[in-house]
């Protein structure tokens, strides 16, 4: 029987947050939702994600995924939930999601094919009016107005020309109303191939590092070295300013290595990555497309007794 991902995930979020809560309130925590058939709806996500805890403890919600980014082409919504590239009755439940403090991105994915400046303000402008404060007669997700847009960009030319879609982008803010919140979503490794210029914009709101699968600067059982290396060049790194430690929920999800117990969590990594002045919370990396058929006994398996 395939893993239904709804539960564990809320489980998983509630184990953090017991743990979490603090003077300053919870960690926040970011994730993503759109590409798995068993992770519930977004309505669930953002009601069951924050009954206990009056703002989280899912904060930042990453709809994936909007491809076909460039090339003259128009970017095509790609969601599992849905039987088309337009999905308008989400709307609603992305607004009820904001109405709960919940900031809800676009993530865009795949191998964009930007081939210019003057193609990066024409891309920039296609978002603002299909999915953010603009106006469009085929606005994929309805009337809803995303907060932002996130990168989920892993392939492609590194000479893409995203750092100037972020520009392009931020031009949309002004001093009086921020309207776009730009997120990336890099591998560990410095520099990351495809999104290091477009950090170094310092032009994200949140970077939220997948510190997995790769060996070189992720956590590996009884060695904290190389995820602390890693997490402490980031930390420094230029254009980062709200840093997340980007983790998977399971060792199923993240096949090459990087899943961290709960225990060690909680008792050592955590205490670590807080103690930077960058530090913004957590990226749980929820999905399970590697392994989609394994038992219903992996919940047990997860972040200490789920």
């Amino acid at each position: 029987m395939a893993l239904s991902l709804q539960p564990l995930f809320l489980a998983i979020t509630f184990l953090l947050m017991a743990s979490l809560i603090g003077s300053s309130g919870a960690v926040p925590i970011s994730t993503y939702w759109g590409q798995n058939r068993t992770e519930g709806s977004l309505k669930e996500l953002c009601t069951n994600g924050t009954a206990q805890y009056v703002k989280g403890p899912v904060q930042y919600v990453n709809i994936a995924f909007l491809r076909n980014i460039g090339g003259g082409r128009t970017p095509v919504l790609s969601l599992v939930h849905c039987n088309s590239t337009t999905c308008p009755l989400l709307s609603s439940e992305i607004e009820l999601c904001q109405s709960l403090g919940i900031q809800v991105l676009i993530s865009l994915a795949g191998a964009p094919n930007i081939s210019s400046t003057a193609e990066a303000y024409e891309v920039a402008s296609y978002i603002w009016d299909n999915f953010l404060g603009g106006s469009s007669s085929s606005r994929p997700l309805g009337e809803a107005v995303l907060n932002g847009v996130d990168y989920h960009i892993h392939s492609g030319n590194p000479d893409n020309f995203l750092d100037d879609l972020a520009r392009a982008l931020s031009g949309y803010n002004t001093p009086e109303n921020k309207q776009v919140y730009l997120s990336a979503g890099p591998e560990c490794l410095l520099p990351d191939p495809w999104l290091d210029a477009s950090i170094r914009t310092g032009l994200f709101d949140y970077v939220w590092v997948e510190f997995f699968d790769n060996t070189a600067c992720q956590y590996t059982p009884g060695n904290l070295t190389a995820l602390f290396q890693s997490w402490d060049a980031w930390a420094s790194y230029p254009g980062v300013n709200a840093l997340f430690l980007g983790i998977p929920v399971s060792p199923e999800v993240a096949p090459d290595g990087g899943y961290i117990p709960y225990e060690v969590l909680v008792s050592v990594v955590l205490p670590f990555v807080e103690t930077y002045s960058n530090f913004g919370g957590i990226m749980l990396w929820p999905y399970v497309h590697h392994h989609p058929h394994y038992s219903e006994k992996f919940r047990v398996q997860s972040y200490a007794a789920i």
